[in-house]
């Protein structure tokens, strides 16, 4: 594939009409990090038909301007399986960016967006149980100054979400190269939960997930054998999860729009085995609620929404869209803020979200519940 000279073009330069554009290194450089997160600058370059230096050089370059990022987390809270949660938040007149404010760096919630129609905030957030989705929603998203209502849906399974997504601008060869040595994944049959180390590694990663064994042994305390074997082990068991994302606004794919799909049980995940299948899909998800079905694409334009529900309609005939939002602000997304036109200002480590306030809260309605109305 013919590359531009390296250094011909700096990362996110200036278009014709004055808009920062990406150019070919850039796409390849994401597409790049997107399939092998941790690979050497070397092994990088080589796929691209570029030095080791000037990917390492123009990677920062997309960084320091918020183009383009890498992050890392994990959900793994050991042999069970976490909950994953949608919640659609309603705000009173003039609140809505006080509360986008309040829970941007609540570190449970994976991500937060500003959309259209009759939700102002769709969460998408993790917990260990359902005791804690709860206690989230009523003692602390209900209590907000600003929030009106709040309504949440259960994930039942995540058959895909945006680690999958990639600008594919590789050739196959340079796929190749990247993904030979990524560990496959094993069954998450009786898991042990992550002890001190695992979570230790998993924060360091947060800020810097192309640290080497050698500095996170260093950082541990550890050896980079013992780093190495830990690592290895979180990836195989899909404890992990690598993001390599570029601002929406420069990706090709501007627009994003969510929608809530009613499919009859027995085609429901079917129809999810094909939806993930198809260029646009960055989430797709079975639900608890009478919408059984969601899906959140990335489109070329907001004309091509129509166009894509006509295409959904022809291939899923039983699938009914029965609503639908556009991310107007995409505030959070996978742990990371964002500005309005989706580039990079800062991370929030994700976790396991902890509160006293709202413990004791919880402490005190099941003291009241015990005492009865009398």
């Amino acid at each position: 594939m013919p590359l531009p000279p390296p250094e011909s073009a700096a990362a996110g330069t200036a278009g014709a009409a004055g808009a920062p554009t990406l150019d070919e290194l850039d796409h390849l450089l994401i597409t790049a990090l997107q399939t092998s997160p941790r690979a050497e600058w070397a092994q990088i370059g080589k796929a691209l038909g570029v030095d080791a230096s000037t990917a390492a050089r123009r990677w920062h370059r997309l960084t320091e301007a918020g183009h383009a990022w890498l992050s890392c987390y994990t959900v793994a809270a050991g042999p069970t399986e976490p909950i994953i949660a949608f919640i659609e938040v309603d705000c009173a007149t003039g609140g809505l960016h006080d509360v986008a404010v309040e829970i941007a760096d609540d570190p449970h919630l994976i991500t937060v967006e500003h959309v259209t129609g009759s939700r102002d905030l769709v969460l998408t957030a993790v917990f260990p149980d359902q005791s804690a989705l709860g206690r989230y929603v009523g003692f602390r998203l209900d209590t907000l100054p600003g929030v009106a209502a709040t309504r949440s849906q259960i994930a039942t399974a995540v058959h895909a979400e945006g680690s999958r997504w990639r600008l594919d601008r590789l050739d196959p060869d340079g796929r190749d190269t990247l993904a030979r040595d990524r560990p496959h994944s094993a069954p998450r049959i009786g898991l042990r939960s992550p002890d001190e180390l695992d979570s230790r590694l998993s924060l360091l990663l947060s800020e810097d997930c192309r640290q080497s064994a050698a500095r996170l042994a260093e950082r541990t305390g550890v050896s980079a054998t013992t780093v190495r074997r830990r690592l290895d082990r979180m990836h195989r068991t899909d404890a992990l999860v690598y993001r390599c994302e570029v601002a929406r606004c420069l990706s090709g794919w501007p627009v994003s729009v969510t929608m809530w799909g009613i499919a009859p049980p027995g085609e429901a995940s079917r129809i999810a085995g094909q939806l993930i299948g198809m260029r646009e899909t960055r989430l797709c998800a079975s639900l608890s609620g009478p919408y059984n079905l969601l899906l959140t694409v990335w489109l070329r334009s907001a004309q091509d929404i129509a166009a894509f529900e006509t295409r959904l309609g022809t291939r899923f005939p039983e699938l009914t869209v029965a609503d639908r939002a556009v991310t107007l602000w995409p505030l959070k997304l996978a742990g990371q803020i964002l500005d309005p036109q989706g580039r990079h200002i800062r991370g929030v480590p994700v976790r396991f979200w902890e509160d006293p306030v709202t413990d004791r809260a919880e402490d005190d309605l099941v003291e009241r519940l015990r005492g009865g109305r009398g």
